[in-house]
């Protein structure tokens, strides 16, 4: 090709180029002008709604409540929304449980603790277009501030524990928002076990609750369950004070392991080491030394066992009794059975709506107790064992399989799921357990059990300092570290008995949970120590 033939396609090329930039360049200015006209638009479109929105000043985000002005407004509690209400203008501040937007309405669930009640946005007087889409739009789990009408409905509202009434709103404002993505949805950590695999929609595993707790204890299931757990501590105290005992708080930390065994937890003290301890037990006998005659506690404690088990915790919360008797040992078991069926009676008769709450995702048999608590012995209950084929010895301590079989059987012989068992074999109890009076092998000592598992471990106490000495060295208890234990009972101690119970498996049993973790807040295990 020519030199002039090379220029002329040199210059066809660039001419080329350039009427594609200039066409890019008409492409992207046409686009920023679409851009424009499209702010623009929605800027006149923003500016016409607010001008239109005549219910503006009925919803919105609250300024943060920082004390600076107290509202003269009563706030109504979800509970009490029933048909007597019914027509009347009321305020309520509730969690946004679920929202669903439907052309001009949006039907809410409102949450407050167990109770929950259907509120209703729609299009009318007192609601604008806006304001709808503003309710829909709110996050779940935000806390919120209505302003509503009580309405009657013409069906029950099934899905809610306010059956009966739904809110018609006429002003809603946002008094905390929760961040648009939760760890875990509430409908998938009440569903019933079972129910989400048959149709492929989501359970939560008990790790991903622990892990956000705040959020689980919201289910309207730990509401009830702990709640029911504070009934069970009120109607401990309360009954025990009718009994004339008096309440005491005891060291957790001490100086030697309270039940002389390897199961504690060691902790820096300064200069030396002491222990958490395992049971409130010296200090409550030392109390019945000192003449309080019957007395109690509540209180944390503490077992360093590796047990990654149903029922195991390394804290856990410990009712404790301890009282004098006259005569007979039995006497004290009469008072703990009789403080057991109090509380039971009390759950039955006054906790009804958390055992239906419970109940419908976590189904089980009502609890059964008979008045007086059946006793019965040690030799009994290896004898109904071994007739239902187990083999054990005379002294051998009970299984964990065992305990949960003789439940079984006793469930189906007495039809009651708590029991006392009595006289167990002194070589598998603690050293300042007192040994039967005929029978060496054995002791003054008895377990309580509901639903075939172990909730209360308790005895007759040696109360003759010789006596002690001699269980403690045949346990190989270093005397000096419980000098000030045995000293007590030197200077005359009365005979006396007591025991101690789980509550969080009180609570696990009476309600026919699977898993202490269900009934502790905050859950500690040998592999949980947050949040």
């Amino acid at each position: 090709m020519t030199k002039d033939g090379v220029q002329g396609a040199a210059e066809e090329t660039d001419q080329a180029q350039s009427k594609k930039g200039l066409k890019k360049q008409q492409k992207e200015a046409e686009k920023a002008a679409k851009k424009a006209e499209k702010q623009a638009k929605l800027a006149a479109d923003q500016q016409t709604t607010d001008e239109d929105d005549f219910a503006k000043d009925r919803y919105g985000v609250s300024p943060m409540v920082q004390s600076s002005q107290r509202l003269d407004r009563v706030l109504v509690r979800v509970q009490e929304l029933t048909l007597e209400k019914s027509d009347q203008l009321i305020w309520v501040r509730a969690r946004i449980h679920t929202s669903r937007a439907k052309g001009k309405q949006c039907f809410l669930v409102l949450r407050q603790q167990q109770f929950n009640v259907q509120a209703l946005v729609a299009v009318g007087e007192r609601a604008s277009k806006q304001m709808v889409k503003f309710a829909a739009n709110i996050n779940k789990e935000s806390i919120v501030d209505v302003e509503a009408v009580v309405r009657k409905v013409e069906q029950k509202i099934e899905s809610c524990s306010q059956q009966d009434v739904e809110l018609h709103v006429e002003r809603i404002f946002v008094i905390s928002q929760a961040e648009p993505r939760l760890p875990l949805q509430l409908e998938d950590c009440v569903r019933p076990e079972g129910e989400g695999d048959e149709d492929g929609r989501a359970t939560v595993n008990q790790d991903t609750r622990l892990d956000n707790r705040v959020i689980d204890l919201r289910t309207t299931t730990s509401q009830a369950i702990f709640r029911l757990q504070s009934g069970v501590c009120q109607l401990f105290r309360d009954t025990l004070m009718n009994k004339g005992f008096v309440e005491i708080q005891t060291p957790k930390i001490i100086s030697a392991a309270s039940e002389g065994g390897a199961n504690v937890f060691t902790v820096s003290y300064f200069k030396t080491s002491a222990y958490l301890a395992q049971s409130p037990q010296l200090y409550k006998q030392m109390c019945i030394c000192a003449d309080f005659d019957k007395v109690f506690c509540v209180g944390p404690v503490f077992r360093a066992e590796d047990s990654n088990t149903h029922r195991h915790l390394t804290e856990f919360v410990g009712l404790d009794i301890e009282l004098a008797f006259n005569y007979h040992y039995h006497e004290v078991i009469e008072s703990i059975t009789d403080t057991m069926v109090q509380i039971f009676k009390g759950l039955r008769d006054k906790f009804q709506t958390e055992i239906q709450t419970v109940g419908k995702q976590f189904p089980s048999e009502p609890f059964k107790f008979l008045e007086p608590t059946l006793r019965l012995e040690y030799q009994e209950g290896v004898a109904m064992l071994r007739e239902a084929g187990v083999e054990m010895g005379d002294e051998e301590d009970l299984s964990t399989p065992n305990e949960k079989l003789l439940g079984r059987l006793v469930k189906e012989k007495y039809d009651t799921d708590f029991y006392v068992l009595d006289k167990y074999p002194l070589a598998v109890r603690p050293f300042y357990t007192m040994p039967d009076p005929t029978d060496n092998k054995y002791s003054n000592s008895y377990d309580m059990f509901m639903r075939g598992e172990e909730i209360l471990s308790g005895a007759q106490r040696i109360h003759d300092a010789q006596l002690l000495t001699e269980r403690a060295i045949h346990h190989n208890i270093d005397l000096e570290k419980i000098k000030a234990y045995i000293d007590s009972f030197r200077f005359g101690a009365p005979p006396h008995g007591g025991g101690g119970i789980g509550l969080e498996r009180v609570c696990m049993l009476y309600l026919g949970l699977h898993n202490v973790r269900q009934t502790s807040m905050f859950p500690r295990d040998p592999k949980r120590l947050t949040p």
